[in-house]
This record gives structure tokens, C-alpha cells and sequence, in this order.
């Protein structure tokens, strides 16, 4: 019985209701994949986020098409190299016994070369760039993995402690597509934030307040119970190194939606100073949050939230708000509905038309069709 536990270890197997957020996970072979146990034991694990750009690039500002220019040279070049094969294979007309034996894989199957089909096609591919899946690694034998631990260290990968399926109360330990979504939105429009004080609410495990840490100058990332406050902080940690090219810094913090102060509590392990929330309104010119609208609820207390702090910064602010329209068929309706997208629209219009002359709010839709930085499937409800 031991033996057949230890196997199943060694092979496990992902339902469709325990993956990483949809986001595709590689597993090596003789591997174990949880690293440890959080504190209401649930398994933890570690995943490589590679970016298309590194963090120096950022830093000097290059711009994207000093990147995509090159790459589509040598698209290009690998392009006119193909059709000249072609057109030589052409003219020499049928290919001998060892012409096909050159042309086959290790397993005996022809390898065909395509090329895409328009410069649209090559324009997507460059964007995509190569598919890297996360790695995941235990966590023990600190020799065992110096070579991971010397690419976590890189300056285009992000190291993320996770969870892959939680109870309801604890879904801010998984990631989610609309973290990338807007990771993705903050590096295509870096110089908009650069130097910037910023505020996430209901951060989670700390992965878009990082990705803005490379760019902005200050970040609070902010949620709810120590136990995924300590797994954000652990990440703030790995990732130190992405946010040092740029001077940025990341402060994790006690945010309780449902309460109408700050915890200012010396004795809690998150709390704020006076000196950090008389920095958050004094400088704070951009608020952002990414999927926390599933509950009416909580959605009411964000909006609550937010009123109150826009209501005492001193300077104007910027919320950028990205989120998953999750659809789901209801007995009620019997229908396939998105119910907790419509109650954020019906709120967000509220918000928009509040006339209390003392501030003003309105809101524009971004168009997700910037470019993508991260690994993650970029559906239509994003």
C-alpha cells in the first residue's frame, strides 16, 4: 500500500479542477511537486513565470520594437532560408532513399517545415514568443537544486509560492488570469507608472504588485489574513532581485475591506504606521485590483473601500480594475449567466454616476489587445 501511495506521488494527475488557474503546468519526471504545507494545510507550490523582457531592459526603457524589429530580421532570414531549400529540393526533383532518411525524426515520421501563413501570422508568433511552462520544484535538499535556485535569480523570471485549489475563503493563494492581464497591461504601459506610488487591493499572492515593483516607486500590496499575507511577503521576497534596476519597493499590508480603517495595530504582523498612511494619501496616484469581483458582497466592500481612500488622497488617482467574466449556468435563470460581472457593472455604473460634490469618477474600457508579457491563455472574457 506504501509503495502504490509512493508511485502515485511520483505520477500525479490534474483535474480539470486543480490546475494553477488555467495556467499550463510542466511537470519534470522524478520530481515531487509540493514544496510544503501552509498553515491550514493546504499544499504550496513554486512555478517560473518568464518574461519577454528582463528587468534591464525595462529599466533603460528600450522600446518594443527594438526588440520585435530584430526578431522579425531573423524571422525573416529563417524564412528566405526555408524557400531557398524548397526551391532547391524542387529542382532536384525526386529525393533519394538517403534525401527522405535526412528529412525524418528520430521515430521515423517526416518533419515538415511551414511557414506562416501571412506577416500577421510571424507578427502573432513574435508576440507569443516561445511557450515556457512553469517549473516546480521541492523544496529540501538545498544542493539538489543550485541550478534552479541560480535561474530563479534571472532578471526575466518570476519565482510565485502558490496553492493550486482552494476553499472559496482562501482564493487569493491561487493566480489568476486577470493578475496577468493586468501584469501584462503595467509592462506595455511601464513609462505610465514609472516612478509612481501604487496601491493593490486584494493582492494575493503579490505577482501583479511585483511585476509594477520593477517599474513604480513605491507598492502597497494589500489582503486579508496572515496566512496569505506571509505567502505574498514570501514572494515579495524571491522576486527582490527583479525590483532592484529600478529602485522600486514593495510593502505587504493589512487591508480589511469590511472595516473602515486602516489596521494600525503594533501588534498585528501586517499593520500600517502613521507614516506609511500619511505616505499612501500623500503620494498615491494609482490603485489597482485584479479578479475580486465574485462575491456581491465583497464587491459592495471594494467599492465602499475605494470611495473612502479616493475620497482623502490628496492628488488625483487612476484605478485600474482587470477581472474574468466567468459564466455559469443557474437553475434560477436556466440560462448560462455571468452574474457576478453584471453586479460589478451595475456597482461600477453607480460609482460613475455619484453626485455628491466632492468627487467625480469616470470610466473608460481598455481594450486587452496589448501585447502579452507572461504565459497564460488570453480568453475573450478577460
Amino acid at each position: 500500500m506504501a509503495d502504490l501511495a509512493e508511485e502515485e506521488m511520483d505520477n500525479p494527475t490534474f483535474r480539470s479542477d486543480t490546475v494553477l488557474s488555467d495556467v499550463h503546468l510542466h511537470c519534470p519526471s522524478k520530481r515531487h511537486l509540493m514544496v510544503r504545507l501552509n498553515a491550514v494545510g493546504q499544499p504550496v507550490f513554486v512555478s517560473y513565470f518568464k518574461l519577454l523582457w528582463s528587468t534591464e531592459d525595462l529599466a533603460s526603457g528600450k522600446h518594443m520594437r527594438e526588440i520585435t524589429t530584430g526578431r522579425e530580421q531573423q524571422s525573416r532570414s529563417g524564412d528566405e532560408l526555408c524557400d531557398k531549400d524548397k526551391s532547391n529540393l524542387k529542382e532536384e526533383g525526386e529525393l533519394n532513399s538517403e534525401g527522405v532518411e535526412a528529412l525524418l525524426d528520430d521515430d521515423g515520421d517526416l518533419e515538415v517545415l511551414r511557414r506562416p501563413q501571412s506577416a500577421s501570422d510571424l507578427q502573432a508568433e513574435d508576440l507569443l514568443r516561445d511557450i515556457v511552462c512553469p517549473v516546480i520544484l521541492m523544496k529540501g535538499k538545498e544542493d539538489a537544486f543550485e541550478d534552479e535556485e541560480q535561474e530563479c535569480t534571472c532578471s526575466d523570471v518570476v519565482k510565485i509560492e502558490h496553492t493550486m485549489a482552494t476553499p472559496l475563503e482562501d482564493v487569493g493563494k491561487q493566480v489568476w488570469r486577470a493578475a496577468f492581464l493586468l501584469a501584462d497591461h503595467i509592462l506595455f504601459q511601464r513609462d505610465t507608472f514609472r516612478g509612481c506610488s501604487v496601491l493593490e487591493l486584494g493582492g494575493g499572492t503579490g505577482i501583479t504588485s511585483i511585476i509594477m515593483g520593477t517599474v513604480a516607486k513605491r507598492v502597497y500590496c494589500t489582503d486579508v489574513g496572515e496566512d496569505l499575507l506571509a505567502m505574498c511577503e514570501q514572494n515579495v521576497a524571491l522576486n527582490k532581485h527583479l525590483m532592484e534596476p529600478g529602485g522600486g519597493e514593495i510593502k505587504v499590508k493589512e487591508l480589511d475591506w469590511l472595516k473602515d480603517e486602516f489596521c494600525t495595530d503594533p501588534e498585528a504582523p501586517y499593520s500600517w504606521s502613521e507614516e506609511e498612511i500619511a505616505d499612501l494619501l500623500d503620494h498615491c496616484s494609482v490603485i489597482m485590483a485584479a479578479d475580486v469581483f465574485y462575491d456581491d458582497d465583497l464587491t459592495d466592500a471594494l467599492f465602499r473601500t475605494l470611495y473612502r481612500i479616493t475620497h482623502n488622497l490628496r492628488n488625483s488617482c487612476t484605478v485600474y480594475l482587470a477581472l474574468e467574466k466567468r459564466l455559469n449556468f443557474t437553475l434560477r435563470h436556466m440560462d448560462i449567466t455571468c452574474e457576478a460581472y453584471s453586479y460589478f457593472r451595475n456597482t461600477l455604473n453607480d460609482l460613475e454616476n455619484l453626485q455628491d460634490g466632492k468627487m467625480k469618477y469616470t470610466v473608460e474600457h481598455i481594450k486587452p489587445d496589448f501585447c502579452q508579457f507572461l504565459v497564460y491563455e488570453r480568453i475573450e472574457q478577460l
